[in-house]
């Protein structure tokens, strides 16, 4: 039974700005356009991580910009190229979340950055260019 939270995560669309364009990625949807930059760029996989609303818990735009940009910041010292993201909810409840969509940030790593920020989950994946909802452990 899919609760509430995943339910918010899966009625999002995942906004990634890529050289040569945005695209719409959904949580389980294969992306063809993803998949082709994958593939041109040679990336073995991909994470979106963000660093606002820590819990779910909505932040104002000041606190979650600094988060972010202390994030980004991260992924630069560790050699990572992140790309613009945001997290659109379908609904228009929840704010848009600015994002990092990162080529060849491995799930475990993505995982650890996303705990570190103090988020629920994170959207990865592989080749295939599908996205998926991966929970953070406790």
């Amino acid at each position: 039974m899919m609760n509430e939270l995943e339910a918010a995560y899966r009625a999002t669309t995942y906004r990634v700005m890529l050289p040569g364009g945005a695209l719409d990625l959904r949580v389980d949807l294969a992306d063809e356009r993803l998949r082709q930059w994958l593939a041109a760029t040679g990336s073995q996989c991909f994470a979106l991580v963000t660093a606002a609303n820590p819990g779910g818990r909505q932040l104002d735009a000041a606190d979650n910009a600094e988060r972010q940009a202390a994030l980004e910041c991260e992924l630069l010292e560790g050699n990572y190229e992140p790309y613009a993201a945001e997290h659109l909810a379908d609904d228009g409840a929840w704010p848009v979340e600015e994002s990092c969509f990162v080529a060849d940030l491995e799930r475990q790593d993505a995982c650890a950055l996303a705990a570190e920020f103090g988020q629920n989950a994170v959207v990865c994946g592989g080749q295939d260019g599908i996205p998926r909802l991966v929970w953070i452990e406790e």
